[in-house]
Formats: structure tokens, sequence, C-alpha cells
């Protein structure tokens, strides 16, 4: 057996015998906002490098902590990692403006990769990676919520499905929605169930035509 072969197989053994090994190096990004008085109270949001799967937690804060799974693309994940790069990681990183202005809640950004760990803590910046950042990780809240509630709606309250599209609606005409296509199978389901009143349908083929369109 050649060298190579042999460095191979003992990569390759390696990596079985210690599974976490392969993306142990994999960066992970943290966005949290803490907003005490509002709707939601508490929106945390992890990202991996090397997974389209990732976990949300949105909630009051006097309710029970949870996370849930949802998919983030490999494009949105590179536009996240590469704002995160130009930030150095948050390393040693002050966001804040420092000014005497309203209070939008504590933002916390937290860079993990193998023993490395870095966060910031800000109110508002004038940043722009920062804002950009920012702008991603409240339009992928914004768009979970959407879905809780028209899953909700599905199963509870038909009659109140129409007005969840309007919320939808209004958010993707404002452009916040950092991957709308998520909801495609929300959006299809909707549109062909018989029991929903027939203007929810409608706004729901509507809605998941100018999704695939804009895709």
């Amino acid at each position: 057996m050649s060298f190579r072969a042999r460095l191979q197989s003992a990569l390759l053994l390696l990596l079985i015998a210690h599974p976490t090994m392969a993306s142990a190096q994999a960066g992970k990004i943290t966005f949290r906002r803490v907003f005490p008085a509002s709707t939601p109270e508490f929106i945390e949001i992890t990202v991996r490098e090397d997974s389209d799967v990732a976990t949300y937690e949105i909630r009051q804060l006097e309710e029970d902590a949870g996370s849930a799974p949802f998919e983030v693309s490999a494009p949105l994940r590179a536009k996240i990692f590469g704002y995160a790069a130009e930030l150095h990681h948050f390393q040693g990183l002050d966001l804040d403006v420092h000014r005497k202005i309203a209070n939008l809640g504590e933002k916390t950004f937290r860079w993990e990769q193998g023993s490395q760990k870095f966060e910031t803590k800000f109110n508002y910046t004038l940043n722009s990676p920062a804002t950009q950042l920012l702008l991603i990780f409240e339009g992928l809240a914004r768009q979970q919520e959407h879905y809780v509630v028209l899953s909700r709606r599905m199963k509870y309250d038909r009659l109140g499905i129409n007005d969840a599209l309007l919320q939808f609606e209004s958010d993707l005409n404002r452009g916040l929605l950092p991957e709308p296509s998520r909801l495609l199978p929300l959006l299809d389901q909707i549109s062909g169930d018989g029991k929903v009143v027939e203007i929810a349908r409608q706004r729901a083929r509507n809605l998941a035509d100018r999704v695939r369109h804009s895709s």
C-alpha cells in the first residue's frame, strides 16, 4: 500500500473513531435579541457554517425556553459568515453608537469555532456590515414567525388564515424576508385546502406565484 493510501486510511479511521472531528472547526454564529415589553421579547437564532440546519427560539420571556430546527440555504449562510468575517468575528468589537436613544432591545452577536468564542452586545449601531447581518437575522425571525402562525391557523383557526397571509404579504412587499420560498409548502397547502375560505386560498396562490417567480 502506498504512503498516500496509508495516510487516507488512517484519516478515515480517525474520523470513524471521532465523528465530531469532521466538523469540529466549523464556525457557528448566534444572534440574540432581548427586548422586554415587546412582542416577541426573546429571539435567538444559531446558524452553523457547515449545515443547512439552524435553530431558532422566539418567545415571550415568561414562556418556557426551547429551540426548534429550521433550514438556511448555503447562499444565505455565505452572506452571514461573510459579514461576520468583515466584523473580525466580533473579537474586541464595539458596535454601539453610545448615544442617548430609545431602548431598542439588547442585541448580541456571538461567534464560536472550536475553543474560540467572541461576542459583542449593542442597542443600536451604524456599522454597515453589522446592520446587514442584523437585517438578515431579524428577517429570519420574522419568517419563522409567519411559518409558525400560518401552521397554527391551519390547525386551529382557518378563518384567521387570511389575516396571517396579509401580514406575510406586507413583509414580503417590504423585502424583509430573506428566504420566503421556505413558506411555499404551506402556501400550496392552504391554496389546495377546500376547508379554507376562497379569499385566503386565492391569496395563498398569488403569493406562492410571486415567491416562485422571484426565486
